[in-house]
């Protein structure tokens, strides 16, 4: 890993397969079933993610869990 932290990776890497796919924050929270702002402040590294909303977002995006961590 960078000099990048694991909060700031994950964040970085759910906006990238967001914009890749063309979906809004707030239609990937409803996609995820989590609260639009609660994107938002993953892609900004500010929250600090549970392994269920990991799994519920990698799933909206369909990719796999290690892509967003690497």
């Amino acid at each position: 890993m960078s000099g990048k932290n694991i909060l700031e990776v994950f964040g970085g890497n759910v906006q990238k397969y967001r914009k890749e796919r063309k979906v809004s924050q707030e239609k990937l929270a409803e996609l995820a079933g989590v609260h639009r702002t609660y994107i938002g402040m993953i892609e900004r590294a500010e929250k600090n993610i549970t392994l269920r909303n990991i799994e519920k977002i990698a799933k909206a995006l369909n990719v796999d869990i290690k892509d967003l961590l690497v």
